[in-house]
């Protein structure tokens, strides 16, 4: 599987489908999961334990702890969609954009999971290109 998409909430489908749909257009394999890491912490070091994806969309509002939690067990690209439920999704943005030195997760804007999977499709088409040389 190339692409790994894992939103926090059922309440974020549609920036789920948004990056989804992206995904479909490029043709790169996908796969969807809903996991809080707040209320499923052993669920997803479970998800993440079992996964094969190259690159991991995590989407997720208010902490927005997922994206973190996700690079904090990977050394794979992560790209963080912050999601508007509170302040204007300004929380969400901010909590993924200041990941700690060593723990890197790309961020996009907010609510825009379009941005992620086309970020996702750049990052796998620079892998290939890299094995290709």
């Amino acid at each position: 599987m190339d692409v790994l998409v894992i939103a926090g909430s059922k309440s974020d489908a549609k920036i789920v489908r948004s990056a989804e749909k992206v995904l479909e257009e490029h043709n790169i394999e996908y796969k969807t999961e809903y996991c809080s890491f707040h209320r499923e912490p052993g669920r997803l070091h479970q998800i993440m334990e079992e996964s094969d994806a190259r690159v991991y969309i995590c989407i997720a509002g208010l902490s927005a702890a997922l994206p973190g939690a996700v690079a904090a067990q990977t050394d794979k690209p992560v790209i963080g969609v912050p999601v508007d439920s509170k302040l204007g999704g300004l929380d969400a943005l901010l909590s993924i954009a200041q990941m700690p030195s060593g723990v890197p997760v790309a961020c996009v804007g907010i609510d825009n999971g379009a941005n992620a999977a086309h970020l996702a499709a750049r990052i796998l088409a620079l892998s290939q290109e890299l094995c290709q040389t």
